[in-house]
């Protein structure tokens, strides 16, 4: 599944197989005010209608995110978390992490290095369920 914007250059795209334990969500380009909701719709059809609560985001491509992307992860994490999983982000680029820095972000979200490790954290973590 993949859903991109050719005017902003936002693109995202689930990369984990479909009966993965984890699902790893690729973002590329720029989320901003534009993009958002159609990550936000994205995002909403992995939790709710694919049922899938066990989320890591790879933010390597990611180029910018604004206020309203940021937005549309601090709205679905408490649903996820309600269903007994987590989204954790990984592979930040440094002027991103910089920003989520700043605005708590490491406080209610784990960031990782790499996508492995942001995997590998969910087996650590046998009490949440996919």
């Amino acid at each position: 599944m993949q859903q991109q914007n050719s005017s902003s250059r936002f693109s995202v795209s689930e990369t984990s197989e479909a009966s993965a334990p984890v699902t790893i969500i690729a973002l590329s380009g720029q989320l901003d005010a534009h993009t958002a909701p159609e990550f936000e719709r994205f995002l909403e059809q992995v939790v709710r209608d694919d049922d899938k609560h066990r989320l890591v985001l790879d933010f390597h491509g990611l180029e910018y995110i604004s206020s309203a992307g940021l937005g549309v992860l601090m709205g679905l994490i408490e649903e996820v978390r309600a269903a007994g999983g987590d989204m954790k982000l990984a592979e930040l680029p440094e002027k991103i992490f910089h920003v989520l820095d700043l605005l708590g972000f490491p406080i209610v979200f784990q960031i990782f290095s790499s996508v492995a490790e942001a995997e590998a954290a969910f087996q650590s973590e046998p009490g949440l369920r996919g």
